[in-house]
């Protein structure tokens, strides 16, 4: 793994995922707990955001204050599961655009085929967190990136909350510059493509459709 790759260990994520992978935690409590996750993940993500110094006046005087500088960010889900984590980030930055990206995976073959993706405009001058809870073979990530960069996009940061080690690997070979970010990298996938020990189909976990 290269230096671009960062799991999120913290103890309140760590014991969130715990909840997350168990069978018995039902729709609405996982729904919560990936929203919780994203807020946290958001924290950590966000940490190297520009600063500018503006003045304000407190009820004592004038001073010098910190804002973040620049555009601001760009929230990209892949669809559908990405919108789990979509309120967990705009929690933090509501003033943030979001944007769409929509992926299917082909039963057979288990490449991923594009049906929508619907940017902030101008992409280029912001910050993009693409946001997908699976990052299990890698297919659908890089092809998010992709068509990111295609319509300008620059500063990208790739959020999921489970990695399996052939997704990271794929991402870095095809996408070197873009930081990736989990909260727990799983042993592998099996012959299904699902992460093992994972959490089984988060789309379905999320909206309640298994």
């Amino acid at each position: 793994m290269s230096n671009n790759f960062t799991i999120l260990d913290h103890p309140l994520i760590q014991h969130k995922i715990t909840m997350l992978r168990d069978i018995h935690t039902g729709t609405s409590q996982f729904r919560a707990l990936i929203q919780e996750i994203s807020t946290l993940m958001g924290y950590e993500v966000l940490r190297d955001l520009p600063l500018e110094d503006i003045e304000v006046t407190t009820p004592i005087e004038k001073c010098t204050s910190k804002v973040i500088s620049g555009r601001k960010l760009a929230i990209v889900p892949i669809l559908r599961a990405g919108l789990g984590m979509v309120d967990g980030i705009l929690s933090l930055t509501p003033s943030a655009k979001v944007g769409h990206i929509g992926l299917y995976r082909d039963p057979i073959t288990h490449e991923p085929h594009e049906y929508y993706c619907k940017l902030p405009d101008p992409i280029d001058e912001r910050l993009i967190l693409l946001l997908d809870p699976m990052l299990a073979t890698g297919g659908s990530a890089v092809a998010a990136i992709d068509f990111v960069k295609q319509h300008g996009g620059k500063n990208i940061k790739f959020l999921s909350i489970i990695a399996a080690p052939e997704g990271v690997a794929k991402v870095q070979e095809m996408h070197p510059d873009v930081p990736l970010y989990t909260c727990s990298l799983d042993r592998c996938l099996n012959e299904n493509k699902y992460i093992c020990p994972g959490l089984g189909d988060a789309g379905d976990r999320i909206f309640g459709t298994k």
